[in-house]
């Protein structure tokens, strides 16, 4: 046989199999579909029956009595046939549920599948190697970013920084002072009269009562 002869019938087996249940649902509905009509059927006679017997229960009991005979069968008939259907109804109920089933497994294979297919030759112990060398390629990074900022210092003098510090404490402490009517000793110290570095300059009234006396030596002389 050809190599197309065995694919043919390797996958026609297939088709076969997959097509399988849904032949087999759709003949038991076919049969649910007869059986139907037939209870249909029986319950028409079993109606026609009663009436026979109902219209000659008075007049004429044997013929009364042979349309309930017939009426007995038809409903014997009629129960069988819809255990029948219920027979028929859960066959088709176990199909499509071993169907979706089946169906479901299939599925879950596949996902199976695709999940081992991505993640492939990865283990967990190339996972946790992977980690470290990330962890170490930040720990490098970081380094390099301290290295390269080391250049970078501006060498500030801590003493400076005391002096300033030392001077926004006095200013806070000037403000808070001006806020509460009362002077700080350095404030009062600054603001004494500022001492000349020459000649110590006199009062203007006491130049006066000496210019007046020079004028009244003046006067006695020239008498």
């Amino acid at each position: 046989m050809s190599g197309w002869g065995f694919n043919n019938l390797f996958g026609g087996n297939a088709a076969a199999k997959k097509s399988l249940p849904k032949d087999a649902i759709l003949k038991l509905r076919s049969t649910l579909e007869m059986l139907s009509k037939r209870e249909k059927h029986l319950q028409n006679q079993m109606d026609e029956q009663d009436a026979i017997a109902r219209k000659n229960v008075t007049t004429n009991k044997g013929v009364a009595k042979a349309a309930l005979r017939r009426k007995k069968a038809f409903e014997q008939q009629l129960e069988q046939t819809s255990a029948s259907m219920m027979t028929v109804e859960q066959e088709i109920s176990s199909i499509e549920t071993a169907n979706i089933n089946a169906e479901t497994l299939s599925a879950l294979r596949n996902s199976q599948k695709a999940i081992k297919n991505i993640h492939g030759d990865l283990t967990l112990d190339k996972v946790d190697q992977t980690m470290e060398d990330l962890r170490e390629q930040r720990l490098i990074s970081q380094e390099i970013a301290e290295a390269l900022t080391q250049g970078n210092n501006t060498g500030i003098d801590e003493d400076e920084l005391d002096e300033e510090l030392a001077e926004l404490q006095q200013e806070e402490l000037d403000q808070k002072m001006l806020k509460t009517g009362s002077v700080p000793v350095a404030d009062q110290v600054h603001r004494l009269p500022a001492v000349a570095s020459g000649e110590i300059r006199r009062p203007q009234a006491e130049e006066d009562d000496e210019e007046e006396e020079l004028r009244r030596l003046q006067a006695e002389m020239a008498m």
